[in-house]
């Protein structure tokens, strides 16, 4: 009896290039490969792209990737759990489509209002259909976005707290939360590897914004 083949979904691998040396970067793409075939998951290269990040004045091309004797895609931009990752390491290219999305919510968040829906109902609706999208991975990109894509999403915030009438948490307090929730979560979980590292003053965590 054959065992059936299935796709290998949802996987990155990250490398380094180190003095033009790409050795290290190609084993892992090698091991990826090897452990998929072992496990009977079929690399689909149609879908598998590679993204470079090189912020040198005057990068050196690379050679191109091969999986399953197939060349692998350079992309600028690429999608991986719902976030939208881009080589200058700049979340424009995730923020606007969040915006997009979020803003278009809010057509059925104004629709509810004109039909008189109580206050206490449209700040759950709020929470649960717009301000989930505004906070989707807030985690890994809030604090490396630039202080514009930030303020375009705390003004769809201020237009949502004209719509149901009282103030909503701020982005700020939204990130901090959600880390610390995160931070929790880590520390209570042994097989993490952060999971052993002392603990800090959760009361008192701190968030850096550059």
């Amino acid at each position: 009896m054959e065992r059936a083949k299935e796709f290998a979904d949802v996987t990155a691998v990250i490398g380094l290039i180190k003095d033009g040396d790409e050795s290290a970067y190609r084993q892992e793409a090698e091991r990826l490969e090897l452990r998929c075939g072992r496990r009977d998951l079929e690399l689909n290269t149609l879908k598998t792209v590679e993204m470079i990040v090189d912020f040198r004045r005057y990068p050196s091309p690379q050679l191109p990737l091969t999986l399953s004797s197939c060349l692998v895609s350079t992309v600028e931009t690429f999608e991986f759990l719902g976030i939208t990752v881009s080589q200058d390491l700049k979340w424009a290219v995730n923020i606007n489509p969040v915006l997009k999305k979020a803003q278009q919510r809010m057509y059925f968040l104004r629709l509810l209002k004109t039909h008189g829906l109580p206050q206490e109902l449209l700040r759950q609706f709020y929470t649960a259909v717009i301000e989930s999208v505004l906070c989707s991975s807030i985690t890994v990109w809030f604090g490396a976005a630039t202080k514009k894509g930030k303020l375009r999403l705390q003004r769809t915030i201020k237009t949502a707290e004209r719509i149901v009438g009282t103030p909503l948490p701020i982005l700020e307090d939204l990130h901090a939360a959600r880390t610390k929730t995160r931070a929790c979560k880590i520390l209570s979980d042994p097989p993490h590897w952060s999971s052993a590292l002392p603990a800090p003053s959760l009361s008192s965590l701190s968030i850096v914004r550059p």
